[in-house]
């Protein structure tokens, strides 16, 4: 079973929180750790911005990464979220099996 990583930073920890819980309820991700903040330096509309935001990982199965990633970017305040995902190359089998039926009742 594939067990992908979503990343994703926003505006602030209660949009975060906001996104997360509804995606753990959703059932489209087992979990979510928000990180905390972190400077971004970044160009936007032609000039170089730099403001904090707050970074968030969300584990997820393969099968459900898209729509996951779909759900932040609907939920997301910002007009292009940053949300990337990343394949884990080795995860344990007990951690893989509960994020596979974590994300697999809907």
């Amino acid at each position: 079973m594939t067990v992908v990583s979503i990343y994703a930073t926003f505006a602030n920890a209660e949009e975060a929180a906001r996104i997360a819980r509804i995606l753990v309820e959703e059932r489209l991700v087992a979990c979510a750790n928000i990180l905390g903040p972190c400077r971004s330096i970044y160009r936007w509309e032609g000039e170089v911005q730099e403001g904090e935001e707050i970074a968030a990982i969300f584990k997820t199965s393969g099968s459900a990464m898209t729509e996951a990633a779909e759900r932040i970017a609907e939920l997301h305040s910002y007009d292009v979220p940053a949300i990337t995902a990343t394949t884990a190359g080795w995860a344990p089998g007990s951690f893989a099996d509960w994020v596979h039926a974590e994300t697999h009742k809907r």
